[in-house]
């Protein structure tokens, strides 16, 4: 077995397409080697399941993975919520708090949305990534961590950059490697393969006898572009079994 064909086995990143090959190629490349990972890709394609895959195969796996979504933290407590903060800092904070980066540490953090990170977060975003430093909110003490750094975004960084909402420094850090998950649109070879394993895994878990697509079913859904992806697809697959009540 070559090292991408176990790697497509362990990671359950599914398709045997051209630019499937190419990820699962630069994640054997990249996850022994201790050094950041930007992984870019519209929503939906599967973003996380790469990042897992790294880790999953890296020095650190018998370590913490722990996964931030930055889009989904609000503003005021980002900060808090990332580095941790010390009792008192803001009202709320009846006590001493690890942040996510201290509870990764050995292991690694993946900053999903990294592009909906706020501004004054990224200086200090950076400092963890480049020195292993930081302070807790309302400390005035000098931590140090040791974490792996895996970032995603669906966002054109180097367009963010240039509105001034996305550090150069910190983008340029995070890029020292760049695996671009592809559209689903751009692998409509794997379609066949995504399809039949969303179907007998829903039908399985919820006991459908479900027989499975017609070629001229597959042919009807390779002609959709699939705005929501590989994410899009699952949820299709699922309602269809549904609505069809199982039949082909």
């Amino acid at each position: 077995m070559s090292d991408i064909d176990r790697m497509r086995r362990t990671s359950g990143i599914i398709g045997n397409s051209d630019r499937i090959e190419q990820v699962l190629e630069m994640i054997t490349q990249v996850a022994p080697v201790d050094i950041s990972v930007l992984i870019t890709g519209e929503s939906g394609t599967g973003k996380e399941i790469v990042a897992k895959a790294i880790h999953k195969a890296s020095r650190r796996s018998n370590q913490p993975l722990v996964t931030v979504n930055c889009g989904a933290i609000p503003v005021g407590i980002i900060e808090s919520e990332l580095f941790g903060h010390r009792k008192g800092a803001f009202t709320g904070a009846g006590e001493d708090r690890k942040g996510y980066f201290e509870e990764a540490d050995k292991g690694t953090v993946f900053l999903d949305e990294i592009g909906e990170t706020p501004i004054e977060t990224q200086v200090k975003l950076l400092r963890v990534i480049e020195s292993g430093e930081f302070m807790r909110v309302g400390d005035a003490k000098t931590r140090r961590v040791d974490v792996r750094v895996i970032a995603a975004t669906n966002k054109d960084l180097i367009r963010e950059t240039e509105k001034g909402s996305f550090r150069k420094d910190l983008y340029y850090r995070l890029r020292t490697v760049t695996i671009d998950v592809p559209p689903l649109r751009q692998r409509l070879d794997d379609l066949d393969l995504l399809a039949e394993r969303f179907s007998l895994e829903f039908s399985r878990s919820n006991d459908i006898v479900f027989r499975g697509f017609t070629s001229d079913a597959l042919s009807v859904m390779k002609q959709y572009d699939w705005p929501g992806n590989v994410r899009e697809l699952r949820n299709f697959v699922e309602s269809i079994i549904i609505l069809e009540r199982g039949n082909r």
